[in-house]
């Protein structure tokens, strides 16, 4: 069973360096702690964006990239200064730490105020490698297990980083038999190596878990752990059976792929507990009846009325999440109010819905972020946050007119934009200590990048347009908006707020403000269980449909928020610029204005069958409709400036159900497809970059993915699931079924978009599309024209939360290296999803133009 890595004091030095130690002993058994390595300040830029940079990066790449000695230069800085390796030693901590003050941040821009930047040179100061090395005596099996990175090259093949440092990444890698190589992106990182004896481990660190609530039957609760794989073959057949207080459970555990791990869950009973506290739960691994591995979980049982955590299987990937509940404190006969509460960076769900009092008048519900950091509530955090309401109402059958949204600091975001995004969810709202978008406040990943003048890096920005809250507060004004702020706050200043009652102050027709006094930022649980909020909620409301009239709602992107009340924005003019619709409805005529708006839903349930109306839109000439059912609904199209009503389009079209972007792929249980059809070089990298993949999508959303060749891929088996393609036409053999009639075709030495082509074994592309069949799946490409081109495609800030990507982009290595000057071309597909010029922009010094 792993639990932890042990760090012991062993000296490591790079080759190269001054006084080299000896090659370890034969019998590689022991924990083995790196102390000594080399350090450049390279310079390397990743944000939430499409773009990035890395200079070490493009030198490995490119095969370019001379072994680090102490010393030597390894380039030249913005100043024209040189790069040096610098030695670094361990602290008393373990750390890897440059001396003089400099603090690590794992190649990631710093935290709160820094500023937004060109795509061009990314953002924030840039980051630095960490140089290691580990002389074996043999071909072996490790566990590689690093704090305070974004990600590390083992011997040039990619793995993530912990770049929070919690402790529980512990990557399976191949050494060799002489020198290994450790370019770990971030400084001041603690590192190990650990050498398994068993083909399976379980790690009992990071478990998903749910609370034993006595007094409930318990019979059949499911958790979650990890399964390493250590050995170099896949791994199935596997069971995970539970014990605990003498009732056992066994469950089948899904493939894992060699060298990897995966997040599984277990079924447990526990229905002989009968006491609070902690428990015990035994896990036995086995396969075809052997003992493989054991450990053992600690699950909390709790009394009735104690605040609990509720396990459930998420629908974006197929795996265990959680969300934590404070129950009502008693019982009513009316139904109760539903209060969702978003927990700020690094907290857990569980903690913060402990952090509230439990109320008389309704149940509190704090859903995760898919983990403690997450995605800032954004992208599949605002799924989790969705999940999570959606089971709730239907476990407390709230009434519906009292749903309240909640959260502190990067909760306090989260409830600033699930609230503009979603404001017809919600009676009032009240962000604790919040910053409103990411385009100002920047954490680990940095900001969101603002404007550009280059045509073909505003079409990227663009993808980025959903989480400026700032372009969406007119969709506050139907909210009550309660802001609590210590006023010596120093991780969100105060100012946030203020800006935010700046903004709301003159338009906001229900908002209450309160800056507590010498407030930091966190006073105690009053920072979030502040009464004068809850008492502040209580008074009000989710108006009813039918006394709604007046709409006026923006949205970004229809695949996100399409919909308030009885209007739907269902396709863009232009995508993801902002769209809005103000409608009014008087009598049986509703008449308004839009933007960037081609097709309109209206609900008519409102009026009887065969009511005669009339709709006046964007002062373009009446339209006289007569309902044709007491459950009507409209569609209308613009088309030449002019409104005219249309038939519900295809689901094969743009819409709410499918909107496109990159990142909509990474959704409805996806599976991961790599391709095998290539060079054993080609072949090994699309493997590499899906278990790359795999571990990101663990570590940054406690998520598990299916990981399968493109020869054992077939439509009708996943039907219904989403696709992550890695590689071309030319090496992976599940394209023709996905890609036939995609407009961008990849293959090995070309990439054709339309009438661009381009040619050459450097070329890399990100792009999404439609599976055929299915009106709501889509696949994501991830591929290269060669291996220098899928190298370029291996950053995965994808994952960063909000970070941007359009429907396509199509670039080279040398945007490793230059950044967006390497973009080829990049933009939307339309509503038809056909490649049009006005929807997508192309690099005029790199045009590929036939």
């Amino acid at each position: 069973m792993l639990k932890s890595i042990t760090c012991l004091a062993i000296a490591l030095i790079p080759m190269g360096y001054a006084g080299a130690q000896t090659t370890p002993k034969a019998a590689d058994s022991k924990p083995y702690a790196f102390t000594k390595g080399l350090v450049a300040l390279t310079g390397s830029r990743y944000g939430r964006e499409a773009i990035y940079t890395d200079p070490l990066a493009y030198q490995l790449y490119s095969g370019t990239l001379k072994q680090p000695t102490e010393g030597a230069v390894f380039g030249t800085d913005e100043q024209g200064g040189g790069i040096k390796w610098m030695a670094v030693t361990a602290d008393s901590l373990n750390r890897l730490r440059l001396r003089g003050g400099f603090r690590g941040n794992g190649g990631a821009p710093a935290g709160p105020g820094v500023v937004a930047g060109s795509l061009r040179g990314g953002i924030g100061g840039g980051g630095g490698y960490t140089y290691l090395t580990y002389p074996s005596t043999r071909d072996q099996i490790a566990l590689l297990t690093i704090k305070g990175n974004s990600n590390v090259y083992v011997n040039g093949e990619l793995h993530m980083g912990d770049a929070y440092s919690m402790g529980y990444l512990h990557i399976p890698v191949k050494l060799k038999r002489g020198l290994n190589e450790f370019y770990v992106r971030g400084v001041m990182i603690t590192a190990n190596l650990s050498f398994p004896d068993k083909p399976a481990l379980l790690s009992t660190d990071d478990p998903t878990l749910p609370s034993i609530r006595l007094g409930e039957s318990n019979a059949s609760l499911q958790g979650a752990i990890v399964v390493i794989n250590t050995s170099t073959t896949s791994l199935s057949g596997l069971q995970l059976t539970s014990k605990l207080s003498g009732k056992t459970l066994t469950t089948a555990v899904p493939v894992v792929p060699a060298l990897s791990s995966r997040k599984v869950a277990f079924m447990f009973d526990g229905s002989g507990i009968s006491t609070k506290g902690t428990q015990s739960c035994e896990l036995t691994l086995t396969q075809k009846g052997k003992s493989l591995d054991a450990g053992t979980v600690s699950i909390e049982a709790v009394p009735a009325g104690a605040s609990y955590s509720q396990t459930f299987v998420s629908q974006i990937d197929g795996s265990l999440q959680y969300y934590a509940v404070t129950p009502q404190s008693s019982a009513g006969t009316a139904p109760s109010a539903l209060f969702l509460s978003v927990h700020g960076a690094g907290v857990e769900a569980s903690g913060q819905a402990r952090a509230y009092k439990a109320k008389d008048w309704g149940n509190l519900v704090a859903a995760t972020n898919r983990r403690p950091r997450g995605f800032n509530w954004e992208d599949w955090g605002r799924i989790d946050a969705l999940e999570v309401l959606a089971i709730a109402k239907n476990r407390f059958k709230p009434d519906p007119q009292h749903v309240y949204l909640t959260g502190h600091s990067m909760g306090g975001h989260g409830t600033w934009f699930l609230g503009a995004t979603y404001p017809d969810k919600w009676a009032a709202i009240a962000p604790c200590a919040g910053y409103p978008t990411l385009k100002e406040y920047g954490s680990a990943d940095g900001v969101i990048p603002t404007t550009s003048n280059d045509p073909l890096e505003q079409m990227l920005l663009r993808a980025g347009n959903q989480s400026d809250v700032l372009k969406l507060t007119s969709n506050y004004k139907p909210l009550g908006i309660y802001v609590l702020h210590g006023d010596a706050d120093r991780t969100v200043p105060v100012t946030y707020a203020r800006q935010m009652r700046k903004i709301l102050g003159e338009s906001q027709p229900d908002m209450s403000y309160y800056e507590y006094p010498g407030g930091s930022h966190w006073f105690g649980d009053e920072s979030v269980d502040w009464k004068p909020l809850f008492d502040f909620f209580k008074w009000h409301k989710i108006a009813v449909d039918s006394t709604v009239n007046d709409i006026d709602f923006t949205t970004a992107n229809p695949g996100i928020s399409s919909t308030y009340r009885w209007a739907s924005i269902e396709q863009q003019m232009k995508p993801l610029l902002y769209s809005r619709m103000q409608l009014n409805r008087n009598g049986k005529a509703i008449t308004g204005t839009t933007t960037n708006v081609s097709l309109l839903k209206l609900a008519l349930n409102e009026f009887a069958a065969k009511t005669p109306l009339t709709l006046t839109l964007d002062g373009t000439p009446a339209i006289a409709y007569t309902t044709i059912s007491a459950q009507d609904t409209l569609f209308l199209r613009r088309e030449n400036g002019q409104w005219q009503p249309t038939q519900r389009p295809d689901a094969a079209q743009k819409g709410p159900h499918r909107n496109g972007t990159f990142k909509e792929a990474f959704n409805n249980r996806m599976v991961f497809v790599y391709g095998t059809r290539g060079t054993k070089e080609e072949n090994d990298l699309n493997l590499q970059k899906a278990r790359f993949d795999a571990e990101t999508w663990y570590y940054r959303g406690n998520g598990a993915i299916d990981i399968v060749a493109d020869t054992d891929y077939s439509l009708p088996t996943y039907a219904g699931r989403g696709v992550v393609l890695f590689g071309n036409a030319t090496n992976n053999a599940a394209w023709k079924q996905l890609l036939a009639d995609c407009p961008i075709q990849l293959e090995r030495n070309r990439v054709r978009a339309g009438d661009q082509q381009w040619q050459g074994d450097d070329l890399a592309a990100y792009f999404v599309w439609p599976i055929k069949g299915s009106a709501t799946t889509s696949v994501a490409v991830i591929g290269g024209t060669g291996v220098k081109g899928m190298r370029a495609a291996l950053a995965n800030q994808y994952f960063a939360g909000a970070s941007g990507f359009p429907d396509f982009m199509i670039f080279g290595l040398d945007m490793v290296r230059t950044g967006s000057k390497g973009v080829r071309m990049a933009g939307f597909f339309d509503n038809n999803w056909k490649l049009t010029p006005e929807q997508y922009s192309v690099n005029s010094q790199k045009s590929g133009r036939e």
